[in-house]
């Protein structure tokens, strides 16, 4: 199923990772994403290192759980495994003192629960590069 397809960049050959110790997460985002983007959903940050090898991403999803399990020096070490890498953290909120301190040690952004379709892809697409659409949310009174 497709949902607000966009065939450019359903042609695009971009790729995206993503890691999160909560399986519910890391599904959703697979499913979110996939229409538009290659999207793999890993198990492991180990598995994302061996897949990269062949199959480079230019973005990685990466949970907060990861952060919170091995510590923040798990930046570094990705930065230092994959290349030329944007990392997006997911957290549950943009305001975690952990996600934070993430920005200041790599994280290039912070997407926020609750996940949305047009969040995820908003926040992939920014930092690929793309062209991203202006939302300006209305509250009506």
């Amino acid at each position: 199923m497709q949902i607000g397809v966009d065939s450019e960049r359903a042609v695009d050959n971009r790729r995206v990772f993503v890691v999160d110790s909560d399986e519910i997460t890391s599904a959703a985002l697979q499913f979110m994403l996939h229409d538009e983007i290659e999207t793999h959903e890993l198990a492991s940050l180990d598995a994302a290192y061996a897949k990269a090898k062949d199959w480079k991403p230019d973005v990685l999803l990466l949970g907060i759980g990861i952060v919170k399990e091995r510590g923040i020096e798990i930046l570094a070490e990705i930065r230092s495994k994959i290349a030329d890498l944007k990392i997006i953290l997911v957290a549950d909120s943009a305001t975690d003192l952990l996600a934070r301190e993430c920005l200041q040690n790599g994280v290039n952004s912070i997407l926020a629960k609750p996940l949305t379709i047009e969040k995820a892809r908003q926040k992939v697409d920014a930092q690929l590069g793309r062209r991203v659409k202006l939302s300006i949310p209305v509250q009506v009174v």
